[in-house]
């Protein structure tokens, strides 16, 4: 969670928001988790999921930072984000953002002009849309994902930051994955972070998409214009890559210290106030 804070506060300082102190944005989704513990679905059946928002409150309409700020945290159980393997669809029509603009903010203004081309999409039997940077070259992301595909090569590749989306997720799959490297695997030989052709895609062994409510999804079929890949669902390196970031969910694999219990090691005085305060 020390991470998603931080990203928070990286976005808040972006749009001229106070950002909220790491430490008390923990102990904050820490006290929502606990509050809402009874709907925590069993480990393997779904997951609880927390949205933070960080949003304008104060009594001002002129086109200006607020003077008053809300952090609200939402929280619902939760299945998968996609019912089985996704299909998806290469935008060509639409370009999600822009060199040296904020498509590297976790901002509501990112999510919503996707509406309309993840809905045709969907209509023409699509999970998604995949974007393509703005030369119309290279992969970008998903709408609300971001996006890796493993070559013939046994290469992982996937876009690197700068107008995406830094995703938590992401950045966990990568270290999860130098480590299953350096162990010697015989299928992950490499990872690459940079640009991604739509050669690498639709030449692609695997492919998959990360986020915080897709975690790791499989991609069992790509399509650009009249090309199109059709991939196994999942492949044999996305399902190493799902089994490893379970076992470090599940305790049973300690890496870099990512796992906090909001239920265990907490301060009883400080959880108490922190629950009086924002409950």
């Amino acid at each position: 969670p020390g991470a998603n804070a931080a990203r928070l506060a990286d976005g808040a300082r972006r749009m001229l928001m106070p950002p909220v102190p790491n430490e008390l944005f923990v102990e904050i989704c820490g006290a929502v988790v606990r509050a809402n513990g009874d709907w925590v679905p069993p480990a393997g059946v779904g997951a609880m999921y927390l949205r933070p928002v960080l949003f304008g409150s104060g009594a001002s309409l002129g086109v200006s930072p607020s003077p008053e700020y809300t952090l609200a945290v939402y929280v619902a159980p939760v299945s998968q984000y996609f019912s089985g393997g996704a299909r998806m669809r290469i935008e060509e029509a639409h370009q999600r953002a822009a060199p040296l603009g904020v498509g590297n903010v976790k901002c509501a203004g990112n999510y919503a002009p996707c509406f309309a081309a993840q809905k045709r999409a969907k209509a023409d039997g699509y999970s998604d849309v995949i974007y393509l940077d703005v030369a119309g070259k290279f992969i970008e992301e998903a709408a609300a994902s971001n996006f890796f595909c493993i070559g013939a090569d046994g290469v992982l590749r996937t876009p690197a930051l700068g107008s995406i989306l830094p995703g938590v997720t992401r950045d966990s799959v990568i270290k999860v994955a130098e480590k299953i490297k350096s162990e010697g695997s015989s299928l992950l030989k490499d990872i690459k972070i940079g640009s991604v052709s739509l050669e690498d895609v639709l030449g692609a062994k695997e492919a998959f998409v990360t986020g915080t409510g897709a975690g790791i999804s499989p991609l069992k079929h790509v399509s650009c214009g009249s090309k199109s890949v059709e991939l196994p669902d999942p492949g044999p390196v996305t399902e190493l890559l799902k089994s490893r970031m379970k076992q470090i969910q599940l305790g049973e694999v300690h890496l870099h210290d990512w796992l906090w219990d909001p239920f265990g090691d907490v301060d009883a005085s400080r959880a108490a106030e922190i629950e009086r305060g924002f409950l």
